[in-house]
């Protein structure tokens, strides 16, 4: 097993072609996951079960840097380095592997690995996916995970920029 549950993606394309049995059915999915919330729980025990296993791509710092630019009044992003954030990813019970990617989207990984699912919440549609032809090229199909807790790590950070905004104001 790599270290932590982090793999690259050539490590889980030789293990997946060794043992199909232990992977297949396999979800995919991906994201910054900058702060981990209860969304972000929810959201991946709905995608592990749409299969066997659940294999979760992590963007690296420097695709969520561009995925998510500097703003005014709010600090730069990531907030948590790529290892740490994907180590709490593969830390998750629902979660059988993370591994990190630089590319904007996670086409690369998805022709690599192949999944037999790929999920995304329902804040997204399939029409916006760039990933979806990628899943279909490979066979696979795509599933929406409905929003449970209506949060987000932007708006968390923006938040907590507001809230020390105020707190260094004077008077």
């Amino acid at each position: 097993m790599a270290a932590n549950g982090i793999y690259s993606l050539l490590e889980l394309q030789n293990l997946i072609r060794a043992h199909p049995e232990q992977w297949r059915p396999l979800v995919f999915t991906n994201g910054c996951f900058d702060l981990l919330h209860v969304g972000h729980v929810r959201y991946l025990q709905a995608a592990k079960a749409f299969g066997k296993t659940l294999v979760v791509g992590v963007n690296s710092d420097r695709s969520v840097a561009r995925l998510k630019p500097p703003q005014p009044g709010r600090p730069a992003r990531p907030i948590v380095p790529e290892a740490q954030r994907a180590e709490m990813i593969a830390a998750l019970g629902c979660v059988d592997a993370a591994t990190i990617f630089s590319e904007p989207t996670a086409s690369n990984a998805i022709s690599a690995l192949a999944p037999d699912i790929y999920v995304k919440g329902g804040d997204y549609t399939v029409d916006r996916l760039p990933e979806a032809a990628t899943v279909r090229a490979g066979g696979g199909r795509i599933e929406l995970v409905a929003i449970e807790v209506p949060t987000s790590t932007s708006a968390i950070v923006e938040r907590i920029a507001r809230a020390l905004a105020a707190a260094c104001d004077p008077p």
